[in-house]
């Protein structure tokens, strides 16, 4: 096993509202800077779209009511990197939660950097959802 840390930020919106934007992968390149950086084009049953380390192949869960946003992103290697996503109701709002799971070869930087980047990202979407209100 290898070690994890799950981000989490509070975002005033209902849940349904939350995992409709945030599940859209058209909606990436306004919050997701760490992963999206331009348009996100269809391609079959996933999504291509160029990637601060590369162009990479998204595929995202099936649309569920348990707000479950999981998606794998391949890299131009072939790699495949999983990366678990959730909003969970909280109180009359959400829980937005990504599991970043550390990569073979990682650092013990590059996984914090990973980590800031994400958490920067989450705070860009809580931002821009909060905002619609």
């Amino acid at each position: 096993m290898t070690p994890v840390k799950h981000l989490s930020i509070s975002i005033n919106r209902p849940p349904a509202e939350v995992y409709a934007w945030a599940g859209n992968p058209l909606n990436l390149p306004q919050w997701a800077a760490g992963l999206a950086r331009s348009q996100v084009s269809p391609d079959g049953d996933s999504w291509q779209v160029q990637a601060p380390f590369g162009r990479v192949r998204l595929r995202f869960a099936p649309a569920n009511d348990f707000g479950v946003m999981d998606h794998d992103v391949e890299l131009e290697t072939g790699e495949v990197v999983h990366n678990p996503m959730r909003v969970v109701p909280n109180g009359t709002g959400s829980e937005f939660i990504f599991t970043l799971i550390r990569q073979p070869g990682m650092t013990d930087a590059q996984f914090e950097a990973d980590a800031q980047a994400v958490a920067a990202d989450l705070q860009t979407l809580k931002r821009l959802l909060e905002a619609q209100s």
